[in-house]
């Protein structure tokens, strides 16, 4: 394989890579880095990703063959890092949801607890949380007698 044809494949590899990012699916990213040493390249050049920017393709059709792998290297760790991120967001809302307590208002946040206040000597259940700084609380209802 000609110098050419080695760097075509490397930045081939890099527009894939982003195009992995973009569409944040990391192990295809990965199997994408591992599966192309071994195939034969096309003489003719790769063709970009139609949602690729102009300028994204002159600067990697410009860029050296180090840079490219460095390109491809960090789009797939980036990617992972992004897909890492977004599953754990999401499993911490599903855990929001199914920790939230059937009587918790929408606007107490899950991690708020019960307090009872005592006003003019009647006792109140109140929803109390912290909001950086300062305790913020929400009237919950009256302390039955026999409690």
């Amino acid at each position: 394989m000609t110098d050419r044809g080695r760097f075509q494949r490397v930045v081939q590899t890099a527009e894939k890579s982003i195009e992995c990012i973009l569409t944040n699916k990391a192990m295809d990213c990965w199997s994408l880095l591992v599966n192309t040493r071994d195939q034969p390249m096309s003489d003719d050049p790769p063709t970009p990703p139609a949602n690729f920017s102009i300028e994204l393709v002159e600067t990697l059709n410009e860029s050296p063959p180090k840079q490219l792998r460095e390109v491809a290297r960090y789009a797939a760790e980036l990617a992972e890092h992004r897909e890492r991120k977004t599953r754990l967001e999401k499993e911490s809302d599903e855990d929001d949801i199914e920790d939230r307590p059937a009587d918790l208002p929408d606007d107490v946040p899950a991690k708020a607890t019960i307090t009872i206040k005592e006003i003019n000597d009647n006792r109140y259940y109140y929803w109390q949380w912290r909001e950086g700084e300062s305790v913020k609380s929400k009237y919950k209802g009256p302390v039955n007698a026999d409690e």
